[in-house]
């Protein structure tokens, strides 16, 4: 949930695991207010516990003054490329896959990243909870202080939204296997 949402402007100086690690550090000088009061799941709150650390991160990169993400200015170093290292990683993973298999899938991938970020926040954030996080309705519902039905049309009107960036029609959609 965290590696999905980090502002790559400061995933240079802020890793997912620091997020995590501070997450777990708060969550645990909260506990005994959460077992008194438990209005939400315990995964859902760390969630959103995990979410103002996110920001606090963010707000701490982003509006530093002269320290500022917005300052900084990559160095162009040939043959340290982190793409180049990716490339060799997704080649290491994707054993037995052809060469044209292997570039249509990282076309796909590519064009499925650039629609989703083009998407409205709300959008973006229902489907990234309900297909990689993995939460269920209710739980999407919970986290975003929305109905379940609200949730659902929500999650619905985001995918139909989704699969016309990407151009999938949605009769074409509901004759693919789920």
């Amino acid at each position: 949930m965290i590696e999905l949402r980090l502002d790559p402007a400061i995933v240079a100086r802020v890793d997912a695991s620091d997020i995590v690690q501070d997450t777990l550090v708060e969550a645990s000088r909260r506990l005994d207010d959460y077992l008194r009061s438990s209005d939400m799941p315990f995964h859902l709150w760390i969630r959103q516990i995990a979410k103002d650390r996110m920001i606090d991160a963010h707000r701490r990169h982003r509006a530093a003054g002269r320290r500022s993400v917005e300052r900084e200015r990559p160095l162009d170093r040939p043959g340290f490329s982190s793409a180049s290292s990716i490339q060799l990683l997704n080649q290491l993973q994707s054993e037995g896959l052809t060469p044209a298999t292997q570039a249509i899938r990282q076309e796909m991938e590519a064009q499925f990243s650039a629609a989703l970020e083009e998407l409205e926040e709300v959008d973006r954030e229902i489907l990234l909870m309900r297909h990689f996080e993995q939460l269920s309705n209710q739980e999407s519902a919970r986290a975003l202080k929305l109905s379940d039905p609200a949730a659902s049309m929500r999650y619905l009107r985001a995918l139909r939204r989704l699969r016309a960036k990407i151009g999938v029609d949605d009769s074409q959609a509901d004759k693919r296997p789920q």
